[in-house]
């Protein structure tokens, strides 16, 4: 067998399912999703307030429980009213609104590669059609 078409078997199996995917609508459903802005900023928000909450929890009774169980610990040097944001070292008040506008940005950027993924799809499938018929080719020349 030709080392290139086995070298090429994982394409096939990552390029394989984009056709059925792509036929049913699913890949234009998963593509619209990703491009809407609407749903791209519900997500950097959810995670701006999330993230924006966890920041502030406080955090001092845990370490103070774990320092009881484990003096030696570095939990024992953390003060009791500490945030996670501060043991964290994020205790900048933009980190939150730094890390939406990340996820807003990784969001768009999925959307055009899924956008592309999808442009792609008639191809990647021909490659793969053609891609078994010349492993199929190799093979039986193999077994001669």
């Amino acid at each position: 067998m030709n080392r290139w078409t086995f070298a090429a078997l994982p394409l096939l199996a990552l390029t394989a399912p984009l056709p059925a995917v792509a036929a049913d609508g699913q890949m234009n459903d998963a593509v619209a999703a990703l491009n809407d802005p609407v749903r791209q900023d519900r997500m950097a928000d959810t995670v701006t307030a999330l993230v924006g909450a966890l920041m502030q929890l406080n955090v001092g009774p845990l370490a103070d429980a774990i320092a009881r169980v484990d003096p030696e610990s570095d939990a024992a040097y953390i003060p009791r009213d500490a945030t996670l944001g501060e043991v964290a070292g994020h205790d900048d008040p933009y980190y939150a609104e730094r890390l939406g506008d990340d996820v807003r940005a990784s969001s768009r950027m999925a959307g055009h590669a899924a956008s592309a993924l999808a442009a792609y799809a008639p191809v990647l499938k021909d490659m793969a059609r053609d891609m078994a018929a010349q492993w199929e080719r190799e093979r039986d020349a193999a077994r001669r």
